[in-house]
């Protein structure tokens, strides 16, 4: 069993396990070189390219986990739903999900619909190169991708989402519950091919009051999860005020922690049945090494208090940071136990 299991697992490891949210893609050469003239949206739905992207920062940084190269929008445009990736912006949708009809036009598409035949056969391609290195099949958590649909592209405070939830209380439950319907598939699709974790990542939940998330969103993500057979991993930005909540009940294997709090008080929180993720503060990849380093070692010793802990990001690796940076972390990482 590779060390991240072991550490998912609450088992001891033989040295700490480190991977990075957003290691396949922009801060790479190599990917930015493959990219060329390739839409995001068709890159991730290439088999051969989306593998072979997936498995680029493995090759290079030695980490401990391969995470499937994707999007989060990717199981909506498999739904049929009109999706683009804006170069500066993000995701766009051509009809946002607005009113109640809107909701019933969209949850009227079947999740057990979607045609997984590129995602499975790119996983297989992955999971073949990388014998007993795991890979981690994702998905965009219910409140990020209705957050998406309902805004019609990327916003700061996600007022209409948050709106829905209060205004129209049973349209909001139709569509984040087909919404976590169409998240368990993709991961349902990517387990079946071959990735031996998951995770959930929920980037807006920390827009949501703690009783809003408990109320409105906690269910279905906890549906997405529930049973899914693999160890999942849930993580999301700004959830420091209901951080206990993110364990879904005991669905979760993992919590993954923002850079926002301090590993050990996010494990005082959290409690000592559970495993951790993170988190080290993105920004300070732009250091000098030496603050990094040190930086480093403090998020480890402080993530020896928990079940296991898995070295990663309080968030994704920045477009702009120097590769060379990841590699020397997993290095440490690596001989620090």
């Amino acid at each position: 069993m590779s060390d991240l299991l072991r550490a998912l697992a609450g088992e001891s490891v033989e040295r700490t396990p480190v991977w990075f949210m957003r290691q396949a893609g922009r801060s790479l050469p190599e990917y930015r070189e493959l990219r060329v003239g390739t839409r995001m949206l068709d890159a991730c739905l290439t088999p051969d390219l989306a593998a072979e992207i997936t498995l680029q920062p493995v090759r290079r940084h030695g980490v401990d986990a391969a995470v499937f190269f994707s999007d989060i929008v990717i199981p909506l445009r498999l739904a049929g739903v009109e999706v683009e990736i804006e170069p500066g912006r993000g995701p766009v949708f051509a009809n946002p999900v607005r009113t109640a009809d809107d909701v019933a036009r969209i949850t009227a598409i079947d999740p057990a619909d979607l045609d997984g035949t590129a995602i499975a056969e790119a996983v297989r391609i992955v999971t073949a190169e990388l014998g007993e290195t795991p890979l981690i099949g994702f998905a965009g958590a219910p409140f990020t991708l209705a957050a998406y649909l309902i805004e019609g592209g990327p916003s700061k405070e996600h007022l209409r989402a948050r709106a829905m939830m209060h205004a129209d209380p049973e349209s909001w439950d139709r569509l984040a519950g087909w919404l976590s319907r169409i998240s368990r598939r993709f991961l349902e699709i990517q387990r079946d091919a071959g990735a031996s974790v998951v995770q959930l990542f929920d980037s807006w939940a920390g827009s949501l009051s703690p009783a809003d998330y408990r109320a409105h969103i906690a269910p279905h993500s906890h549906a997405a999860l529930d049973g899914i057979g693999v160890p999942s991993i849930h993580f999301g930005v700004g959830t420091g005020p209901f951080l206990g909540d993110m364990r879904l009940d005991g669905v979760a294997s993992a919590v993954g922690v923002d850079w926002r709090m301090p590993l050990d008080e996010a494990i005082a929180v959290l409690g000592p049945d559970v495993a951790v993720q993170g988190n080290i503060d993105p920004a300070l990849l732009q250091a000098p090494w030496p603050v990094l380093e040190a930086h480093v070692r403090d998020v480890i010793a402080r993530g020896r208090g928990a079940k296991g802990h898995i070295l990663n990001l309080g968030h994704g690796v920045p477009p702009e940071t120097d590769p060379d940076q990841l590699t020397r972390i997993v290095r440490l990482a690596h001989d620090e136990l």
